[in-house]
């Protein structure tokens, strides 16, 4: 493990920060929560980080053991990063860190959430009627897919396509991050062009408010 930065300290929680402490190394990690993610798909969550700030991160992150490198199979091929083992154990910990900053002030000139960053706020901040029926949403951002599925009170975000959806969504981080405060904004956007979606609209609705509206 690498030891050119480290506290030097015995406790766990110094020797945690040994390994994720290095600015923009936990947003790494958040990126990669939803599964593996290529270089440049990276690049474009992480605005404010320079290419090589990003490869350095990667880089030692992999070599702490916290992520590793895969090539896709054919016809993709594309080298991606995934988190490992050990470095899926840090989901619950950067979640529950995400939701400790909501109280945080909002910091100037503060980026539009990336697209990962608010489909793990609908995962985590949704919470569907335990009478709803099931439903299956594909939701399209930044020219990725993404599976959001309703399902007993709980939702869950897996990327790729699903294998049937009951309604589709196509728009930007930004506008899905607007609906999820405000799903009555959704018609709106629609006419907009800010949004595109097909299917079963009643239910797309009804996956918007319940983020804004706990107890629906």
């Amino acid at each position: 493990m690498p030891t050119s930065r480290t506290y030097q300290d015995a406790c766990g929680i110094a020797r945690a920060l040994d390994v994720v402490g290095e600015r923009w190394a936990l947003l790494v990690v958040r990126e990669l929560l939803l599964g593996p993610r290529r270089f440049t798909d990276l690049r474009r969550a992480l605005p404010g980080a320079s290419s090589n700030l990003v490869s350095d991160r990667l880089r030692e992150l992999e070599a702490r053991g916290v992520i590793a490198r895969r090539r896709l199979a054919p016809p993709a091929g594309s080298q991606v990063y995934e988190l490992t083992a050990w470095g899926r154990e840090l989901e619950p910990i950067v979640l529950a860190l995400g939701g400790w900053g909501l109280r945080a002030p909002m910091p100037p000139g503060a980026v539009t959430p990336s697209a990962t960053s608010v489909l793990l706020y609908l995962r985590g901040a949704a919470r569907p009627s335990p009478g709803a029926l099931p439903a299956v949403f594909r939701v399209e951002l930044d020219d990725h897919v993404w599976t959001a599925e309703s399902c007993a009170g709980s939702v869950t975000v897996r990327p790729g396509e699903p294998a049937g959806a009951d309604a589709a969504l196509r728009t930007d981080p930004a506008t899905l991050n607007a609906l999820l405060a405000a799903p009555s904004g959704l018609d709106a956007a629609l006419s907009a062009g800010h949004v595109t979606a097909t299917g079963d609209l009643d239910a797309l609705r009804g996956l918007l408010r319940s983020v804004a509206d706990p107890a629906h």
